[in-house]
């Protein structure tokens, strides 16, 4: 396995920084127990009256979901650990766990759903809208774009491998539109919106700002659709989240320009303005750019952080299925922080190089990431082609600003 051999690398054992109380996302209480509710419910109640060792010998932290350990191990500097055990268990959640609601997250341009788990955990599902080998119509604008379910689930991997570990964890899932949404829904504005179409598959629209109309229609083989399944993060009023206008957000208009692309010295004011005057996060939003110009995502206006840790922690990676849209040309403007700023982490850097030495061939690694998952092929193959080209242009413009 040469993901194995990667995570083993020297460059993934550098050593994190000692964790205290406050650079946890949250404080556990060790007395706070989850218990079946009863021997044949599959739900989860919490028992305040547990105690520290339990008649197994288990601690409480063992009866916690999946779900809720993710969440518990959240801090300053990373999503999850490189050596994350919960992993794999929370991917096979996502695919295999029963679906006992799904309503329609509100908000977007395009149709999400909120899905619900006996245990509570619950997962964003992004369906699939088009075939992996459809490429971008050269004459789109990147805001009119679909959105990709399997974009989401090769970002997920990718950012792991890259070792930034900034994305909740997804998992591709096959649902079945008529037991796992149409008849369990409470969401009456989406109950409205299923009908049988003229070939006898199931579809849906659902409502939101464009792409919601009988034209763009969800449909199923006849009722089985392709969607990722995303984790959740701790919901909002539990952990406060920022969100920050990203300083080279795109014009989001057929002809207006960007000032960062009429500006040649844009990141000197960049520079001077808090929060990217000090501290890690001009290189984390470089880390970000890199991430995106090797998925050739444009979407990037915005990014969060935890509200707790103030600004000193990582960027959240979210919605990244305007990703993996093409693979026969590249976009060199999304590498504009980096090579109007020439700044980045040695860490990134030296990673960067080891991802393009054959041992660690990064299509190779992003290849094998994906076959686990119950959807792959997740990427077609000129995608993964595309990676190790795209790595060679980011080494160049690194190699430009080093002779500079």
């Amino acid at each position: 396995s040469k993901l194995a051999a990667l995570f083993e690398h020297p460059l993934y054992n550098i050593p994190m920084p000692e964790v205290t109380e406050k650079d946890k996302l949250f404080i556990i209480n060790p007395m706070e127990k989850f218990r079946l509710h009863s021997s044949r419910s599959d739900e989860w109640v919490s028992s305040s009256k547990a105690e520290t060792l339990l008649p197994t010998g288990k601690t409480a932290y063992d009866t916690y979901p999946t779900w809720l350990k993710f969440h518990v191990g959240i801090n300053r500097y990373e999503l999850y650990p490189r050596r994350d055990p919960l992993l794999p268990m929370l991917l096979r959640d996502l695919a295999t766990q029963r679906i006992i609601s799904s309503v329609q997250k509100s908000g977007g341009t395009q149709l999400k759903l909120i899905m619900t788990f006996p245990n509570y955990g619950q997962a964003l599902f992004k369906p699939m809208k088009q075939t992996r080998e459809q490429e971008t119509p050269i004459d789109f604008f990147y805001f009119s774009d679909f959105e990709r379910h399997n974009a989401e689930i090769a970002a997920f991997h990718l950012d792991r491998i890259l070792d930034f570990r900034r994305i909740p964890p997804v998992s591709g899932r096959l649902v079945n539109i008529t037991k796992e949404i149409r008849d369990i829904t409470t969401d009456k504005k989406l109950a409205k919106t299923f009908f049988i179409s003229p070939a006898g598959n199931v579809c849906f629209y659902g409502e939101c700002s464009y792409y919601c109309s009988t034209e763009h229609a969800l449909c199923g083989k006849p009722d089985r659709l392709e969607g990722s399944m995303a984790a959740l993060l701790p919901d909002k009023t539990l952990a406060k989240r920022r969100s920050w206008r990203s300083p080279w957000r795109r014009s989001y208009h057929k002809s207006k320009k960007a000032e960062w692309e009429l500006n040649p010295n844009y990141c000197a004011q960049v520079r001077e303005t808090p929060p990217y005057d000090r501290g890690r996060r001009l290189l984390d939003l470089i880390d970000m750019t890199i991430l995106d110009f090797l998925m050739g995502n444009m979407d990037r206006h915005h990014y969060e952080t935890f509200e707790k840790f103030g600004n000193d922690t990582f960027l959240l990676h979210l919605d990244n299925g305007r990703g993996f849209g093409t693979h026969s040309r590249d976009e060199p403007s999304i590498l504009a922080p980096l090579q109007q700023c020439c700044s980045i982490k040695k860490s990134t850097y030296l990673r960067l190089q080891l991802l393009a030495t054959q041992p660690y061939r990064l299509s190779d690694l992003l290849r094998e990431a994906l076959a686990a998952d119950p959807l792959a092929p997740v990427l077609a193959e000129p995608h993964l082609r595309a990676l190790d080209r795209r790595l060679g242009k980011v080494l160049a413009a690194v190699g430009d600003c080093l002779a500079r």
